[in-house]
């Protein structure tokens, strides 16, 4: 029999107003606004729920902190009862040895883990902030058993650029608790991701093509030649593949508008277009009525109808679903033979994309173009993000990984994986 572990479950919360009646009985009248789907709470082994921890995501839901940074943070919380639970630890006490504390003994195993390589740095680094987090928001409403400080912070002074060049300065606590992201060694790209080569990328999608779902190749295969985020892939409607906004200047390469008031979703809700090229578009529309998918619409909610990915039962696919869908796959890759596949991610399709277009860009004498031109493809909010990939390519420019004519993609690319032995 396995432990009993710590669960995550999604509710519906409906708010409500509480109040005695003139004759003294408690009355509950709801509220005109609307419901909170999936919230998510966390209950412990034996059935009652951490209601501290569940009121705090109640309250950042409530107060306009979108859904997904939420369950990310409870996510991450999660980790942290199952620690609990299993050495036996209360979260809101705080002994006079500092070494003794839940929250102090939690940071030395997410370190151990981390080091051990059983997680990666930045698992370890967004639990221990979501930890963090939770003890700051408990200890302001009076919930930590302690008199003095939880640690001590420091004041540090983050500089940013905007688009225009312009520097600000941003103020920020920080806890001596807090768990630093080791930086790989070498230049990496956005999340510490490195590209896929050509020769993988075939390999992977051929693959997934003969092996795994359809779902999951069409996802993948709009990841790299477009370079959307899961997020996005995700929302992706069919009506958005019948766009006829053909990029002024590249044959063959349409634009996909994005963002607020398209129903798909980008990261920091950033209004911009994607470049989906044509060869993608064909795939992506065949698919769409495609008897697999046209069943799987049958099954869905009204609301959910017009998404282009549908799991097996109807309903949408979520971030972590097809982060599942990866890991599930990469395990059987891995058996089939697949040795690069050991650390896959699906946001590696988006590291792919922007190196192969920076690499185009620049060989093709875009100069100081190519940023700006990659930013906006990529809807980076900073110009910093997009110069990683310059510097990538500068560190790789002697390698032979990236010589890859990525003009062929933009112009319709005709694919040929089954040819890739696998």
């Amino acid at each position: 029999m396995g432990i009993a572990l710590a669960r995550l479950e999604y509710v519906t919360h409906t708010f409500f107003n509480v109040y005695l009646s003139e004759d003294g009985v408690l009355t509950e009248e709801r509220q005109h606004r609307a419901p909170i789907d999936k919230l998510p709470q966390i209950f412990w082994s034996d059935g009652l729920g951490w209601a501290e921890a569940n009121v705090w995501a109640l309250t950042r839901a409530a107060e306009g902190i979108k859904l997904d940074t939420v369950k990310r943070n409870m996510k991450y919380l999660l980790t942290y009862a199952n620690y609990l639970e299993g050495a036996g630890l209360d979260w809101r006490d705080f002994p006079l040895f500092k070494e003794e504390q839940a929250i102090r003994k939690y940071r030395g195993e997410l370190v151990r883990r981390r080091d051990g390589k059983s997680i990666a740095p930045k698992t370890a680094r967004n639990s221990m902030a979501s930890a963090i987090q939770f003890y700051r928001y408990a200890d302001k409403q009076g919930l930590v058993n302690t008199t003095g400080p939880m640690w001590d912070d420091t004041v540090v002074q983050i500089q940013r650029c905007d688009i225009a060049g312009f520097k600000r300065s941003i103020s920020r606590n920080r806890s001596e608790l807090s768990i630093p992201c080791r930086s790989v060694i070498g230049q990496t790209l956005e999340d510490g991701l490195l590209p896929l080569t050509k020769g993988n990328l075939a390999t992977l999608l051929s693959y997934v093509k003969k092996h795994e779902s359809q779902v999951l190749l069409h996802m993948l295969t709009a990841g790299a030649f477009s370079g959307a985020r899961i997020g996005t892939v995700t929302t992706m409607t069919v009506d958005c593949l019948d766009t006829d906004a053909e990029h002024g200047e590249v044959s063959g390469l349409y634009m996909i508008p994005v963002g607020p008031g398209t129903g798909i979703a980008t990261k920091f809700d950033v209004t911009g277009r994607i470049p989906f090229p044509e060869a993608v578009l064909d795939d992506l529309r065949y698919y769409a009525s495609s008897t697999e998918r046209l069943l799987r619409e049958a099954k869905a909610e009204k609301k959910h109808k017009r998404l282009l990915f549908l799991n097996k039962n109807g309903k949408p696919y979520t971030v972590d679903a097809v982060n599942r869908l990866v890991w599930d796959m990469r395990q059987r890759a891995v058996k089939h033979g697949l040795k690069f596949c050991q650390r896959l991610r699906f946001h590696q399709t988006r590291a792919t994309y922007g190196t192969w277009l920076m690499r185009f860009l620049l060989d093709n004498g875009a100069g100081s173009d190519a940023i700006r031109i990659v930013r906006d493809a990529m809807l980076h909010q900073s110009e910093t993000t997009t110069m990683r990939y310059v510097k990538f390519l500068e560190m790789n420019k002697f390698g032979e990984i990236f010589a890859e004519e990525f003009n062929s993609t933009f112009t319709g690319m005709k694919r040929d994986w089954n040819a890739v032995e696998v």
